[in-house]
């Protein structure tokens, strides 16, 4: 069932898609804790503070929405995880228990553009950040500058993905300790930029608007991230506690963006300019107010911080690509995502002239199909008694079946849905968007519910329902079918 993983120079990862051999599960829960905390303690958090209170709201409703938004977030990531240690496969492959090995393919595809557009977003902000320092440093500027930080950062990203697992643990564990130490520093180093009369006096918004930037702070964290949940805890041990797995995945992904998010709102809230200056270069932005002496290091935890991200990201969309059919061993994969993600990176630091509107766009709208597959497959976990058939995880003739209408359906109806209930201004080709706010009599795309960003939640709430209540009786009948042979190879 699966090849044993050959240690190779530089840790080499030979593991595919396959499910993890019994004699290859090592570790504990509390080693989820590292790669977490390294995909998650990067500046961007700090820059979340001005998306956040540029959605209207006062400092203490956008604290409020922040620590919701990142911890419920997160520990839907901590759920999702448990299937990793229950089945010892990647998410997209756990997944197709609930939608067929063929029909997995669709949920697989949504999964890897997500995961292909954040390995672009965090190569353009640690590309534009580096090029920003050296500018202030006046050791160079303009293209060439840029050019230099693009190509360190993508051999970075793309080589640590490519050698695997076990490589990318220990960098995370590096990330983790270099970058949390000089993040410490650069708060103390501009606490003195903070004006607390200023961020007090900051109007509260509504409870549309409390809810909007609740749900942008959580596609923007945790639900990012959902889709990949199983894969590092795949190597796991199946006797490892379950509750230990949500725990230290909830709590190594929440903490550093928790204290981040609650630092950028108060820099943010303390300066118009600063805030303004986010949209443009985010992290780049952050470095302004520091002393010439610290942007050196600056610069190494900016781009540490955003590498930790983009290498779970790259290793996880390598994965899900094969999930969804292609036969190319798993280095392969990451460099074709690699590849990808150059070509759209070079298009954002060079050709594009905004940033974070098509963002935040791209936020909500891949965040409805990903919370209704969330909704899923956390209802599937929940339903399910027994152990997935390895097997059976790749035949479409055996328990799990080609294609299952069910949850498919689901899946589409409640990204219509969803769709129809979140709005977009960020980028005008998403403006189709929120077709159903007056039908339903929410006020249309301008009343107060705009931008209430209702979809993602809606999507979730219907898709995990549905399963719960349709799924039962098809998750017995798969458990009480036998087992097919132990013949899949590792891919």
């Amino acid at each position: 069932m699966t090849a044993a993983t050959e240690q190779r120079p530089l840790g080499y990862e030979a593991n595919g898609i396959n499910v993890i051999g019994e004699d290859e599960r090592k570790g504990s829960p509390r080693g989820l804790f590292w790669p977490w905390f390294a995909a998650n303690i990067s500046v961007l958090g700090l820059a979340y503070g001005a998306y956040v209170l540029e959605g209207g709201v006062s400092f203490w409703q956008a604290c409020l929405a922040g620590f919701i938004g990142i911890v419920v977030s997160f520990l839907l990531v901590g759920f999702i995880a448990v299937a990793g240690k229950r089945g010892s496969a990647p998410t997209l492959v756990l997944s197709r228990a609930a939608f067929g090995v063929q029909g997995n393919k669709l949920p697989a595809l949504v999964s890897w553009i997500l995961n292909v557009g954040w390995e672009i977003v965090l190569t353009v902000l640690a590309t534009l950040a580096t090029a920003t320092v050296f500018a202030q440093l006046h050791w160079s500027a303009g293209t060439a500058t840029k050019v230099i930080a693009f190509l360190i950062v993508t051999v970075l990203i793309v080589g640590s993905a490519a050698l695997g697992f076990d490589t990318i643990m220990r960098l995370q564990t590096v990330i983790t300790w270099v970058t949390g130490v000089l993040t410490v520093v650069y708060l103390i180093l501009v606490a003195g930029k903070i004006h607390w009369a200023t961020v007090s006096a900051i109007p509260s918004g509504s409870a549309q608007q409390v809810l909007g930037v609740t749900v942008l702070v959580a596609t923007g964290f945790g639900l990012g991230w959902v889709n990949v949940g199983a894969d590092y805890s795949r190597y796991l041990p199946r006797r490892s506690s379950g509750a230990g797995v949500v725990w230290w995945t909830t709590f190594g992904a929440s903490i550093a963006p928790l204290f981040l998010l609650a630092f950028g709102l108060l820099l943010a809230g303390s300066s118009k300019n600063l805030l303004t200056a986010i949209n443009t270069d985010p992290i780049g932005a952050l470095s302004t107010i520091l002393p010439t002496w610290y942007l050196v290091p600056f610069v190494i935890v900016a781009v540490l911080g955003l590498v930790g991200g983009a290498v779970l990201d790259i290793y996880s969309s390598g994965l899900t690509l094969l999930a969804a059919g292609l036969r190319v061993p798993r280095w392969s994969a990451a460099l074709i995502d690699g590849a990808l993600m150059i070509a759209g990176t070079i298009y954002v630091v060079f050709f594009s002239s905004n940033f974070i509107g098509p963002f935040e766009g791209f936020l909500i709208t891949l965040g409805v199909p990903i919370s209704a597959w969330c909704g899923i497959m956390l209802a599937d976990i929940l339903l399910r008694r027994s152990a997935y058939s390895d097997a059976d995880l790749f035949s479409s003739s055996g328990r799990y079946g080609s294609v299952r209408w069910v949850p498919a359906i689901l899946l589409v109806a409640s990204t219509v849905i969803g769709w129809g209930l979140v709005t977009n201004s960020y980028a005008s080709w998403l403006s189709w968007q929120g077709y159903l706010l007056g039908p339903f009599g929410l006020g249309g795309k301008t009343g107060t519910w705009a931008f209430a960003n209702l979809g993602v939640i809606v999507a979730l709430v219907i898709a995990f329902a549905g399963w719960l209540a349709f799924g039962r009786a098809a998750i017995r009948r798969q458990e009480a079918a036998p087992a097919a042979a132990e013949t899949v190879a590792a891919g």
